[in-house]
């Protein structure tokens, strides 16, 4: 009975142990590294090469994490996974940070790596289209995921009523390959790449010159993690930007790793879409508050556009939103 007993006791402390190694949580032996996961809401594309670069080039080891980076794929709820504290960092979007705040969700951007979101609308060339309202004055199909806050932006501001909305094939160009007529949401790093290499001569416009512009691929965390381990979220913030630098300076190695995790992608594309979403990535406020920068007045942005299209009854405070890293200082 006793032998029994000890050896349940032995179980609880060793459990008990592993919970504290996988808490997140620094002490001040600069060797510790707390296993921290780092859950995609995407696979193993260049929209995360830094992310990666920062694992394959050594950085978050330099500052004394060990950090998993894990793949997501369509419906991972990355968000969720934030707020249920199964993962302490993931990737989400802008807007969903406002709309999980707005339900009383703490979740934080930590860094944005797109400034411009690379979400767009591909149609074909052929169709003579000037600006992204023209797709919307001609008559044709338009397929897209209706209910997001970008959809009702411009629901909002172009009509629905000439073109006909479908649901969005996820990057099966078959039927945008059949139809001349055919338009379709997209990444303008992914999509349009796989259209020319299927010959078809597409030209693509960003939703963000339509004047939605939210901040894309933002490494979040939530309140209390930052609360509880500053060290750790500094530490994280300054691996990531230098592997970021790293990946925007030359991608190569990089992309060769990712390539092993994505076999989906042949190794052009990752080049061709490494060098697309460039300019998406950095740009003049990057060349002066560093790549991954954010500010108080882009998020007052987008959460007014968010109450007005009645996505959300008020916004949270934009301050509450993003973590300045001025403000990451000491334990």
């Amino acid at each position: 009975m006793k032998s029994r007993l000890l050896i349940i006791l032995c179980c609880i402390l060793s459990a008990a142990g592993c919970d504290q190694s996988t808490s997140g949580t620094t002490s001040g032996d600069p060797d510790t590294k707390p296993k921290l996961v780092l859950q995609l809401n995407w696979k193993a594309e260049p929209q995360f090469g830094g992310f990666y670069a920062a694992l394959v080039h050594g950085e978050y080891t330099k500052h004394h994490l060990e950090i998993d980076v894990k793949e997501g794929g369509a419906g991972v709820p990355t968000i969720d996974m934030l707020a249920a504290g199964t993962v302490k960092f993931a990737v989400v979007s802008g807007d969903e940070i406002i709309l999980a705040r707005a339900r009383g969700k703490k979740i934080v951007g930590l860094f944005a790596v797109y400034q411009t979101h690379p979400q767009g609308i591909m149609t074909r060339t052929n169709r003579g289209f000037k600006d992204i309202g023209d797709v919307f004055k001609a008559e044709g199909t338009l397929a897209m995921e209706q209910g997001l806050p970008y959809s009702d932006f411009l629901k909002d501001k172009y009509g629905f009523e000439k073109v006909k909305i479908v649901p969005s094939p996820f990057g099966d160009l078959s039927l945008f390959r059949a139809d001349e007529n055919y338009s379709m949401q997209c990444f303008v790093t992914s999509e349009p790449l796989a259209a020319k290499k299927l010959g078809l001569d597409v030209q693509t416009f960003l939703i963000a010159d339509s004047g939605y512009n939210p901040y894309a691929t933002v490494l979040a965390t939530t309140d209390e993690y930052v609360k509880e381990n500053r060290p750790a979220v500094r530490a994280m913030l300054t691996a990531v930007r230098a592997g970021w630098d790293r990946y925007l300076t030359d991608p190569a190695a990089t992309n060769a790793a990712m390539g092993k995790i994505n076999q989906t992608m042949d190794a052009q594309t990752f080049i061709d879409s490494a060098d697309a979403q460039q300019v998406l990535i950095a740009t003049t406020d990057t060349a002066t508050a560093g790549v991954g920068s954010m500010t108080k007045k882009r998020w007052q942005t987008l959460a007014e556009q968010m109450v007005a299209l009645k996505v959300i009854e008020s916004a949270p405070p934009a301050a509450e939103c993003f973590v300045d890293p001025a403000t990451l200082s000491g334990n």
